[in-house]
């Protein structure tokens, strides 16, 4: 488990271009799962280019905090989870 925000940002830079799901908590129950693909990565956020077919907008952004808080889960295709 990577406990230092360089060292997220160090993992999800090996991982640019490759299919990611993101678990978000959105509310006290609730929570929202987005598919899409890394795209990007700058020094305290990353960007995923979402599906189309399955939500409103094209892009969403998280930081590397939300990952080291455990706000976010990320799910590459290839592994089982980043935390």
């Amino acid at each position: 488990m990577p406990i230092t925000l360089a060292s997220i940002k160090h993992q999800l830079d090996s991982k640019i271009g490759e299919n990611i799901m993101v678990v978000a908590q959105a509310g006290r129950k609730k929570v929202t799962r987005r598919r899409g693909v890394l795209r990007e990565t700058f020094p305290a956020i990353f960007v995923v280019e979402l599906d189309q077919n399955e939500n409103k907008f094209e892009r969403v952004s998280y930081s590397y905090a939300d990952l080291l808080t455990k706000s976010i889960e990320v799910k590459f295709d290839d592994e089982a989870q980043v935390s």
